[in-house]
């Protein structure tokens, strides 16, 4: 058979590794009943609005979107208080992170800089554009590193990265923090806040730039529908950015990444503000006793303003996680983000969340 070459950068390149499906463990473990709390998901689900805009909209499925999704980039727009010019609507934020790595740096000078056991995305992209990639250490106990993110940074640095709420930790950075941080970087370089998560933060204000985004001007802001408004598996995330940034992205994408029934998905769960708000409650509820119980337990627990929790337990983190997956309850092992000592659960229903506690009570004591 014939081979074809591809470019160096891919040929070891790792993919990226999702968490495990609930069909999956039932297949593999014969079980009948799995918890997920493996990958962030909505704990409640889709919101009923969105399930009956999708069905209202099932028949214009043959029709293309219209380009660059300008109904709910003026529905994020209003909702997130920044003038629609700035927000760009993308296939998931994984999309406005690609965007971003191919179209504002340049191969073979451009350096990015983020810090170690973060998405993985970041590393993904910035070795498929052929970029310098410059990892920073943590601080103490994981904790963001800003210092050292605008030291690393030169005048070659075209986008420094902080994702906050972070993802594995749930440690958040705050606003003045990251004001600072915008301040010192080199002229040409943007501050990229990954804010996936940023909807569980409390209170909002002290961790979101977005509430004063006028007062920047290098500023970036990535969020999704994936995570509090439950609709992973539609794909729609945006960026808030200056708007001679956006404007450029936009002429530059490719046309109709974000389907039709996606974006009225998207304007459904913005105007269900019930759901939106239960799912908060939930979720706050039950990371306060995931906190409190694995504690109690022996558990090294880091303090989240996010959906899940990262924990140490007083025993080896992979035979947890693999004990817990064969009584059905996933949840996610790090050693993929390099913390092979720490497990990832994100909150589910109470009913969920009493199990996970019981099961890993019954294992640690076991």
């Amino acid at each position: 058979m014939r081979e074809f070459t591809v470019r160096p950068e891919i040929m070891d390149f790792a993919p990226y590794v999702p968490g495990l499906t609930i069909e999956q463990i039932q297949a593999q473990y014969g079980l009948t009943s799995v918890i997920k709390l493996a990958s962030n998901e909505n704990p409640l689900g889709t919101s009923p609005l969105v399930m009956k805009a999708i069905e209202r909209n099932a028949a214009r499925a043959f029709r293309y979107p219209e380009n660059h999704t300008p109904r709910l980039t003026e529905a994020v727009a209003e909702t997130a208080g920044v003038p629609v010019e700035c927000v760009l609507v993308g296939n998931g934020s994984d999309e406005i992170i690609d965007m971003l790595f191919r179209m504002k740096c340049v191969p073979g000078k451009s350096n990015v800089v983020f810090y170690e056991h973060s998405f993985a995305m970041y590393g993904m992209c910035a070795k498929l554009c052929g970029l310098e990639y410059r990892v920073v250490a943590r601080g103490e106990d994981c904790a963001l590193p800003l210092d050292a993110l605008a030291e690393a940074a030169d005048e070659n640095t075209a986008l420094v990265v902080v994702t906050s709420p972070d993802n594995p930790t749930g440690l958040a950075a705050g606003v003045e923090d990251l004001s600072v941080l915008a301040g010192v970087l080199p002229k040409d370089c943007l501050l990229v806040v990954d804010e996936a998560y940023i909807e569980f933060a409390w209170p909002p204000e002290s961790y979101s730039p977005v509430q004063a985004f006028d007062k920047f001007e290098n500023l970036v802001c990535l969020r999704t529908f994936s995570k509090a408004y439950g609709l992973a598996g539609m794909r729609i995330g945006y960026g808030i950015m200056p708007a001679s940034l956006a404007a450029m992205l936009r002429n530059a994408r490719i046309p109709f990444t974000v389907n039709l029934l996606a974006e009225e998905a998207g304007l459904a769960a913005l105007e269900d503000e019930t759901f939106f708000n239960e799912t908060l409650s939930v979720v706050m509820r039950g990371r306060e006793y995931f906190t409190n119980e694995l504690t109690r337990l022996g558990c090294k627990v880091w303090p989240s303003q996010s959906n899940f929790v990262m924990f140490r337990p007083p025993m080896d983190a992979k035979t947890l996680f693999q004990t817990l997956l064969e009584r059905g309850i996933i949840v996610r092992h790090l050693g993929n983000f390099g913390l092979a000592d720490c497990i990832r659960a994100n909150v589910g229903t109470d009913k969920e969340n009493k199990l996970f506690i019981q099961a890993v009570g019954d294992i640690l004591n076991g």
